[in-house]
């Protein structure tokens, strides 16, 4: 099933594109469903040479060490890319990707892309700025994890995802716009589930957690102040 200009406008990278030039993508464009904990790719597999993006839905990418422990990534939103390496690296996935919930993918052809860079060079703009913001989170988290305490880590990453993922603001305070459970956020910053749970707890001045995964901001300062404690 091949996408439509629509649902490719949906994409960070293609949401300025005319659509003439949607039109031109849509033929080379397929799309496909997942359904809540299927895999779409699995780390270090051959894939195509194709770009890869979420239209709607949500992905956690996770990478997988030689003793067996799991690493969350990070989790992708619609309108993002994902597996952008392989596209114009050596085809091997690099990282798991698993839908949490009922998603569509879109994989669009290398050849097809790279028409549309020449047509449109403010594309490959666009791939780079991704390659950027990720490149510095991950920046971040590797020296968080040398120099801050583990509270530090998980506010640090409450505020970024908050950033990423956008608020809702109710009159208890401000919703965070995913859901994030005690294992993928241990996950993400190498800390036990256990220990995720009780530095929650320690943290209940200025973030709630609710069952299934919503997360409460009630005071911004607090949460920052947790932000910088460093070891």
């Amino acid at each position: 099933m091949l996408a439509t200009a629509e649902q490719l406008q949906k994409i960070s990278i293609f949401k300025n594109l005319s659509l003439k030039n949607l039109n031109q993508l849509q033929p080379y464009a397929e799309l496909r469903t997942y359904y809540k904990n299927e895999m779409v790719m699995i780390e270090k597999d051959s894939i195509p040479a194709k770009l890869f993006a979420l239209v709607e839905g949500k992905l956690q990418i996770q990478k997988t060490a030689s003793t067996g422990k799991e690493t969350v990534v990070r989790i992708i939103r619609s309108g993002e890319l994902f597996a952008v390496p392989a596209m114009f690296g050596n085809q091997i996935a690099p990282a798991t990707v698993v839908s949490q919930e009922t998603s569509q993918i879109v994989r669009v052809d290398k050849r097809a892309i790279l028409d549309a860079i020449s047509d449109t060079p403010e594309i490959a703009l666009r791939i780079l700025e991704i390659f950027n913001q990720r490149l510095q989170h991950l920046h971040e988290t590797v020296h968080g994890l040398i120099s801050e305490r583990a509270i530090a880590r998980l506010a640090r990453l409450i505020l970024y995802q908050a950033q990423e993922q956008g608020t809702t603001a109710q009159a208890n305070g401000n919703v965070i716009n995913v859901k994030l459970s005690y294992y993928q956020m241990a996950r993400m910053i190498g800390i036990t589930y256990e220990e995720c749970i009780r530095l929650l707890k320690q943290m209940e001045g200025a973030v709630t957690y609710r069952r299934g995964g919503t997360i409460i901001i009630h005071d911004w300062e607090c949460l920052d102040s947790f932000a910088c404690q460093e070891q």
